[in-house]
């Protein structure tokens, strides 16, 4: 910097300098340091508030150890599709520190996204668009997260009541609901109804009584 340095090295073959040397050496030293950092003042005299999104990065993350297995997948398959697709290279330690090395923004967001994805948890109150994974006749399984399921009650899909889950729900398809929640055992209650507004009961007993 314009102000010093920390530290300098010197690799010499002689028995030793006098002061004089060594004084007139680090003034040569300064005016050429002061000498580069005008002109990298005229380029650019602050630091950026943010990285170029061209340039390479490593970005890290800490996950549940737990989560480890479903990062790497059964013999590495899905941190190497993650890789493969992104164009990251990506390690991760037994602590669940995970490192990607990426060329540029674009390709490291795009890796983080997906092992977020992949570490994420439900959460009590948070809403989730899912894919509907089995129907029983008192409910439907609902994927939320990847390898994530929650129940999704016959009484939870809308406020009237339904015979059948399949007159509403499908396998296969979408449906958004909110997690309203979590047992001891880690089981994911879900609604739909609790997502939809509720008909107004006063005005439905006033539309009856006209009819009437």
């Amino acid at each position: 910097t314009a102000n010093g340095v920390t530290a300098f090295q010197m690799d010499v073959k002689v028995k030793g300098l006098s002061f004089e040397t060594i004084s007139a050496a680090l003034k040569r030293a300064r005016d050429g340091r002061m000498f580069i950092l005008e002109k990298m003042n005229q380029v650019i005299s602050r630091p950026r508030e943010s990285l170029s999104v061209y340039a390479p990065r490593i970005t890290t993350l800490r996950v549940n150890p737990d989560k480890i297995g479903e990062i790497i997948g059964t013999g590495g398959k899905v941190i190497r599709a993650i890789q493969e697709r992104t164009g990251t290279t990506i390690s991760i330690d037994d602590t669940g520190l995970v490192q990607i090395a990426a060329y540029d923004e674009t390709s490291s967001l795009a890796a983080l996204k997906e092992i977020e994805s992949i570490v994420e948890e439900a959460e009590v109150g948070k809403v989730y668009e899912g894919t509907v994974k089995r129907i029983t006749p008192y409910g439907a399984f609902v994927e939320i997260l990847p390898n994530t399921d929650g129940l999704l009650h016959i009484s939870e899909i809308e406020h009237r009541r339904i015979n059948r889950v399949e007159d509403v729900l499908k396998v296969g398809g979408k449906v958004t609901v909110k997690v309203i929640g979590i047992d001891d055992s880690g089981r994911i209650k879900l609604s739909r109804k609790a997502l939809i507004k509720r008909e107004n009961s006063g005005a439905r007993r006033y539309e009856r009584k006209r009819n009437d």
